[in-house]
């Protein structure tokens, strides 16, 4: 399947929304890993849908809040909105305990859709992806760029 001008806009959002963000304690863009998400879901057999909302799954809850939530309802709408809410932890700012959201998280992700709980096991499995290749580059450093200690971060 090509891909629709729909993925390009939503691709183009995420650049613009996640422009100065790069990975923790890296100089690799954010996008990287928005990408990547993306990518997983379409090897995973997931819909252009899931696909956007991959790579959007994190805009909300790191780059705007409910303003930009409402962003992407208004401009992919309500399947995508719903997926990219149910893969935020919050949209507080500042964010609460790292802890209590990642519990919360997991908590309630056997409640959500499956297009959901795809593209959380794909941003999941991304980011497991570099926290091996960072561990194996950097060693016990590797953990100081986190919120969360090392013992969290895996148990996470």
């Amino acid at each position: 399947m090509a891909f629709t001008e729909r993925y390009y806009q939503a691709l183009n959002m995420a650049l613009t929304l996640h422009q100065k963000q790069m990975r923790k304690g890296t100089n690799i863009p954010y996008i990287s890993h928005l990408e990547s998400v993306a990518a997983i879901v379409w090897k995973n057999n997931g819909t252009e849908t899931e696909a956007i909302a991959a790579l959007l799954h994190d805009a909300a809850e790191d780059q705007g809040g409910l303003p930009t939530l409402k962003l992407i309802r208004d401009t992919f709408g309500t399947e995508v909105a719903k997926i990219v809410e149910d893969c935020s932890d919050t949209f507080e700012d500042p964010k609460p305990d790292w802890l209590t959201r990642k519990q919360k998280y997991i908590t309630e992700l056997p409640t959500h859709s499956n297009s959901a709980r795809l593209v959380s096991a794909a941003d999941k499995l991304d980011n497991i992806r570099d926290i091996v290749a960072g561990y194996m580059r950097d060693g016990e450093t590797f953990w100081d760029r986190f919120n969360g200690s090392r013992e969290q971060i895996l148990w996470y």
